[in-house]
């Protein structure tokens, strides 16, 4: 059976920009503007702050695990702030391994926090259907793989690049199944949450090449039409024509960067009845012809 989730995550091909152990002491801020990378933490020791651009304040504690789909602006610091004005003083100990803080007292807060890198073009889109901010606490799962993707990222071993893929991917899907709830902000993991909706999303994802209808899909979710709708809409944020016109955009523009299939395969792929029709969606949708975006991703 096709998992929407999995296959988001797949998609996103995530990859290890860096990852580091932070020893911190005393008060301390670290004020970051990132350019909408992913970005972890994970606390093993003690307690911290997070405080990302028009959120309230979180505080971490030990056994907290916390992803930043996209990040922009935010500050990771000390529960008590320190005066404003100051800079921390930061330092590599050793390779991978940085003291922030009070450079006389023992650590207080012991953490890993990373950069991932998502590759695909579709990496908007996705992110789009993940809540902005992952924030779990004690599961002793996501702690071990976070740890292995720290080891990972400083150990020169054969087929390193494949092991950090991999364990990414886990990593995210972990993260972000732990997460689901009827509480979370409208989006793909809302509607997996749904057993209703979670059916008709399985059947999108995978049947991408079906003529589907409303009809159709509300059937699948054993739903009235309109209740089907109205329900997709407010749990998945969009409606399920939007939803389907997306996914298989996301696949077809995957399909011609990294299968490198000619327009009519992929058309097929997707649900078009023809190359031309498709042609003019994947156009209106992405903004240049499927040939030229194939042309150009190689």
């Amino acid at each position: 059976m096709t998992d929407p989730l999995a296959e988001v995550v797949r998609l996103l091909q995530p990859d290890t920009s860096f990852s580091k152990l932070v020893l911190a002491a005393g008060a301390w801020a670290v004020h970051r503007l990132d350019e909408g990378l992913p970005f972890y933490c994970a606390v093993l020791e003690g307690s911290c702050s997070l405080s990302i651009a028009g959120r309230e304040p979180v505080t971490l504690n030990a056994g907290d695990f916390v992803l930043v789909p996209a990040a922009y602006d935010f500050v990771t610091s000390s529960v008590e702030l320190p005066p404003p004005g100051v800079e921390p003083e930061i330092v590599e100990m050793s390779p991978g391994v940085f003291r922030i803080g009070c450079p006389d007292d023992p650590p207080d807060v012991r953490m890993l926090v990373g950069h991932c890198i998502f590759g695909s073009d579709n990496a908007n889109l996705l992110v789009s259907l993940l809540p902005r901010l992952v924030h779990v606490r004690g599961e002793n799962r996501l702690m071990t793989l976070v740890e292995l993707v720290n080891g990972e990222t400083r150990a020169d071993r054969p087929g390193r690049e494949v092991v950090l893929a991999r364990l990414l991917e886990v990593l995210l899907i972990e993260a972000l199944r732990s997460t689901t709830g009827p509480a979370s902000v409208p989006g793909l993991l809302r509607g997996l949450c749904d057993d209703r909706l979670a059916a008709a999303l399985r059947e999108m994802h995978g049947r991408p090449d079906k003529d589907w209808s409303v009809v159709d899909l509300a059937k699948a979710a054993a739903l009235s039409r309109s209740t089907f709708f109205d329900r997709f809409r407010r749990e998945v944020g969009v409606s399920p024509m939007e939803y389907l016109l997306d996914w298989r955009m996301a696949l077809a523009k995957d399909l011609l960067r990294r299968e490198r299939l000619g327009v009519a395969q992929v058309a097929e792929r997707v649900g078009y009845s023809s190359a031309s029709t498709f042609s003019v969606a994947f156009s209106r949708h992405v903004g240049i012809p499927p040939a030229y975006y194939a042309r150009n991703a190689l």
